[in-house]
């Protein structure tokens, strides 16, 4: 919304900030909702060259990163430090690439999210058992990735 890319070196004593505190940046990546540009939120070039300034800092891509999803899970496999969540998106309307990507080598790098108040979980949960994760997978997704991520006492 602010019409600049996550790489922008203005955010960068924020993002020091974050590894200081050790506590994980959430960023929207894909199109946007309102109505600006969307080319900033394309991972490929901008969150990557985060991801390789700032190596201990824990990055959240939010909303899938579509249509640039490949990208995401391509930086999320690349990075240790980078998490791909689906907040503003419902279940049954995941890509099927990152739904092979959550089943498989992905598992521990999705984190399930909603948009609250505007998306609230119970919504984005619609049709979530069509997906026939298998019951580790989606305990991770749903819950023990964000722990490990954000760090929270286990609930």
């Amino acid at each position: 919304m602010w019409n600049l890319p996550p790489d922008d070196r203005r955010y960068y004593p924020l993002y020091a900030g974050c590894v200081e505190l050790d506590i994980p940046v959430c960023l929207q990546v894909g199109h946007t909702g309102p109505l600006a540009p969307s080319e900033h939120g394309r991972p490929i070039p901008y969150l990557d060259h985060v991801a390789l300034e700032f190596p201990d800092l824990r990055i959240v891509g939010g909303h899938i990163g579509f249509p640039w999803t490949a990208e995401m899970i391509s930086l999320a496999t690349k990075y240790p430090n980078v998490f791909i969540d689906t907040s503003a998106y419902k279940a049954r309307r995941y890509p099927r690439e990152l739904m092979d990507y959550l089943r498989h080598h992905g598992r521990r790098k999705v984190l399930f999210g909603s948009n609250y108040r505007a998306w609230p979980p119970k919504n984005c949960l619609e049709g979530f058992d069509s997906l026939e994760l298998e019951e580790g997978t989606a305990r991770l997704f749903l819950h023990d990735n964000a722990v490990r991520v954000f760090k929270l006492a286990d609930i």
